[in-house]
This record gives C-alpha cells, structure tokens and sequence, in this order.
C-alpha cells in the first residue's frame, strides 16, 4: 500500500508537471492571438480616424462658420459628423481657443488655448496626435489640424478617437488587458484605475496562499495581480512605440489539469479499494488464525503461572542462600585481611629473631657496642611494623597516603642493610647498580621499601634450585625511575595471573600468594606500574616505573655523569 500511494503521488506529480505546462503554453498561444487581433482593432481605429481632421479642415461649411463667426448650425453638424465616422467627440476651436463648435455641447465656450492638441495643431501644418489625460483619470487621444484660409489661421479641428469602445470585449476575452505608451504608462486599460501608473505599480508579490499555485497546475507566474499569479503576455503596436500587455489567470489551465488529475486519483482509488479487499480477505483468515494460536496461549499461559509460582518458591530461597553468601563473603575479608598482616609482619619478625640471637651471642663475648647496634636496628623494625599496621588500617579505611620527597638510592640501601642477615645466609650473589646523583619521586619511604622487599625475597626464593644463583638490582632514569629485580631462577609460568591476590607458585606452607599483590597496589598508589616478563637468557625481571619529580636540576645532573656505581653484596 506505501508503494502504490508513492506511485499515485509520483504519477500525479509528473501529469501536473507535463499538463501545466503544455496547457500553459497552450494558453499563451491563444494570448498572443488575441493581442494580436487587439493591436490590429486599434491600428485600425486610429488610421482610420487620423484622416478625419484632414477633411474635415476642408469642410466649407465650417471654413465659412469660422469665416463669418456664426456658429448656429456648427454643433448639430458636427454632431451628424461624429455619428457616421463614429468618434468619441468632435471640437471646433476659433483662434483663440475658444471651442465655438462641439458635438458635445456642454464644451461650447471653453477655453482650450493650453490644450496640447491645440498648442500643437497651431505650430505644425499636418494632423497632429495628442493623448491628454481627464479629470476623471482617464486618457483622451486626439488628432487635431489647424484650418487655414488663404494663409489665414481661422481655428483648429480636433477629432477624440474612442479607443475606449474596444474595453469591454477586451475584459470579456481576458483577465487584463493595458496599453503602454513609450514611457511605460498606461493609457488604456480593462481595469480603469490602472490608468496613468506604470506597470510596477500595481503589480505585487506572492501572497502566501500561492505557494501551492506555483507547484500545482502553473509554473510561477510573471507577476502577480492581488497575490494571484498571472501569465504575462506582450506584443509591439505599431503606433508611436505602444506595447499592448495581457495578464491572464492560471485559473482555465487548473481546471484543466485539475479535470485529468480527478480522473488519475479515481482510478488509483479504484485500485486501493480493490487492495484493502483483498487485505481484508488475508485479515479474516489471519484472525481464524489467531483464535487458535489464542487458545494455545491460555493453555500455556496456566502452564506457565504454575512454573512462576514454582520460581517465586526459589528466590526466596536464594535469597536466603545469598545472605548466608553475604555473611560468608565478610568472614573471607576478614581472612584475607588477617593473612595480609601476617604476611607484611612475618618479614621483620624473623629480622629481628636474627638480630636478638646475634645480640646474644655478641653480649656474650662481650661486645656490648655491637648488641646495641643490634638493638637499634630491633628498634627500627618495631617502627616498620608499626609503620605496615598504620598503613594496613589506613588501607582498610580508604585514608589517602602522605606522600613525600624519596630518593630511590637511599631505599635501596635501606633494603639492603634489612636483609644483610637473610642475604648473608643466602648462596645468591646480589648485585645493586644505582646512579651516582639522587633519583627523586613523590611517594612513602616504607611502602616503597615493603614493595623491594618481597621482589628481593621472591627472586631469592626463585634461585635456591640454581647451581650459581645470581640476583640483580638495577636503578635507572629516563623519562620514569626505572627500579628492577631480575634473577636466573625458572622464570614465570603464568604471567597472567601474577599479581592476582593468592596466587602463588610456592609449595604450601611458604607463601599465601599476597605478596606481588599488595606491592602492584602501592606502586599504582605512587602513580607508577609494576610489570614482569620473563628474561630472555631465563630468569624473570620485575620492574618498578615510578614519576620523577621533575626537578630539571635533577635532569641536568644527570645528563653531565652518566656513571653508576656497582657493588655486589
């Protein structure tokens, strides 16, 4: 149905597009032929009517009233005059001006001395054409002649040409019809008020309810008459530069294609009736249709409240399966949080265990300086284990950390000297490489330690099954501080999963698998991102990028050396 009414709308659109213009031009075909029958009627009337001066000039009757100045008889001969040449007024002018003689006899007496068709009859010895406009807005055209009697100028004879005569005719044929002088003015026109304006001024614009017009029977009009859009017509009349202009209406060629496009628009309604027939046809049988698929559905639909009766039964019971869920969810956390401590705390216990039993001994010997140095370092790690349970509470809290100004190379001195007791039981050779000049981030002193920590006891662990284990501490600057562990061990048989909490590859009993875990926290806390891969001479390489200050003195300084230091442990 869409498709039949674009197809109605697209042929009716093209039969008004093809009949406009075909009965358009159809329509100024026959326009031309009038104006050019019109044009021919005023030739016609004005030839024929220039004459009469000439004779009438000539006329003894009048040269003996002008002669003798009795004019008794001048009026009732002029007006005999006027009836067989059919002109619209006939007037005898004395020398004067004065009209002593006129078929209109409520003239006789005036003065026409400033007339035009008398001034000019006077200066010139042929039949002269004037057109004067009236009082009443209209224009009189006059062809007058001086009457001259053995050289004497007695009076002039002025004949008015009743062009007027051919108006009605004009309206009944056409819409508009008006002749323009050489300047552009009307003199003669089928609408009365027209007369003395020019073209423009009484020609307007579209009005907006010619908007359809101009698609719809028409192409746009030549101009527009009260808001109607007009076919504007022309010819040249042969006759002191007059053109002759008709506007006719679209309103014949609208009824014309208005008459095709019904018949189009019946049919097309004769075809859609037959296409909702046969719809209607297709719709009762789909109804049948439905009524059984109808009744299939209710019986499902019993089916199908029983099973949703049987659900409702479910949810409640998984509803209480997932508070129990909730409630064993909470117990895990708490697990985890606890193995988190113990896993942060154990690395310091068993740092001072060592530092206790070395006291001893020294104390024994007695090398008291020794133990106390011993105790000191006790004392520091008591504050690194209060430092890790601040931290771990802080973490539990969502608390945001206190970040300050560290030097990579003192943290990685720092560690050393923690783990010199594991490091010197160790068959692991440890290097370190630093620079020669500070390397400055923004973070905590403590978390980065912690974090360097369990990378250096994982790679220790790594190298135990390793004939000549060898552990490498690597700190660097480019665009990051670069600080890396890199060992000979396996290597890492799951990347993927490596810093995933309680993951671990260690044997049961040695390792809750937090340790990577927590440590790629605090490096994203700084910024900055943990990574592994597996090296390629075996082994793996765990690198820690952080943000450098950005200090450029820092940048300068570094740039002059170049140099690090190596020292093996």
């Amino acid at each position: 149905m869409l498709g039949l009414f674009v197809a109605a709308m697209g042929l009716i659109w093209i039969t008004n597009q093809i009949l406009s213009q075909r009965f358009s031009e159809s329509s100024r075909a026959r326009s031309d032929v009038r104006l050019a029958l019109y044009s021919g009627n005023l030739i016609s009337e004005l030839e024929r009517q220039e004459v009469v001066p000439l004779l009438l000039s000539r006329d003894p009757l009048l040269l003996g009233a002008l002669a003798s100045q009795d004019f008794a008889q001048t009026s009732q001969l002029l007006i005999k005059y006027r009836e067989e040449i059919g002109a619209a007024r006939l007037l005898l002018l004395d020398s004067a001006g004065r009209v002593v003689a006129s078929s209109d006899r409520s003239n006789l007496g005036e003065n026409q001395r400033s007339a035009s068709y008398f001034i000019e009859a006077l200066r010139s010895g042929d039949t002269i054409y004037t057109a004067s406009p009236t009082e009443s807005g209209s224009t009189a055209f006059f062809y007058s002649r001086k009457v001259v009697q053995s050289g004497d100028t007695l009076g002039v004879i002025a004949v008015e040409v009743d062009l007027r005569k051919f108006l009605p005719r004009w309206a009944w044929l056409s819409d508009s019809v008006f002749v323009l002088d050489s300047s552009g003015r009307v003199v003669l026109s089928t609408t009365p008020y027209w007369t003395g304006l020019q073209e423009d001024d009484f020609l307007g614009a579209a009005s907006p309810a010619t908007g359809f017009l101009r698609s719809f029977a028409g192409a746009p009009g030549d101009g527009y008459i009260d808001g109607e859009p007009m076919m504007r017509q022309e010819t040249r009349v042969p006759f002191q530069g007059w053109r002759l202009v008709s506007y006719t209406s679209f309103a014949q060629v609208r009824e014309r294609v208005a008459a095709v496009l019904a018949v189009e628009v019946m049919g097309f309604a004769i075809v859609l009736a037959l296409v909702f027939f046969l719809v209607s046809q297709s719709s009762n049988r789909r109804s049948a249709r439905l009524a059984r698929e109808s009744d299939r559905l209710r019986r499902l639909n019993q089916r199908l409240q029983a099973e949703i009766a049987e659900r409702e039964k479910a949810e409640r019971n998984l509803q209480v399966a997932e508070q129990s869920l909730a409630q064993s969810s909470k117990m895990a956390a708490l697990g985890e949080m606890s193995a988190a401590i113990s896993h942060e705390l154990n690395q310091p216990l068993a740092a001072m265990k060592t530092y206790l039993a070395g006291a001893r001994l020294l104390m024994q010997r007695q090398r008291l300086e020794e133990a106390l140095s011993s105790f000191h370092r006790i004392n520091g790690l008591i504050d690194r284990m209060g430092s890790i349970t601040r931290q771990l509470k802080a973490h539990a809290r969502k608390e945001a950390d206190e970040l300050m100004e560290v030097d990579l190379r003192e943290c990685v001195t720092s560690v050393m000297e923690m783990m010199a007791p594991q490091l010197s039981r160790s068959p692991a050779r440890v290097s370190r490489t630093v620079p020669e000049h500070p390397v400055l981030v923004m973070a905590d002193p403590v978390r980065i330690e912690q974090v360097l920590i369990n990378l250096l006891r994982n790679a220790l662990d790594a190298t135990q099954a390793v004939e000549e284990p060898m552990v490498d501490i690597v700190l660097s600057q480019g665009d990051v501080a670069t600080l890396s562990v890199r060992d000979n061990g396996s290597g890492i048989s799951d990347l993927q999963n490596l810093f995933e909490p309680f993951y671990t590859t260690k044997a049961p009993g040695e390792g809750v698998g937090l340790g990577l875990a927590i440590s790629s926290t605090i490096v994203k806390s700084f910024g900055g991102r943990l990574t592994a891969r597996n090296g390629s001479g075996g082994g793996a390489i765990f690198k820690m990028d952080l943000p450098l200050i950005g200090d450029p003195e820092v940048t300068e300084t570094q740039a002059r050396s170049g140099q690090p230091d190596t020292a093996a442990e």
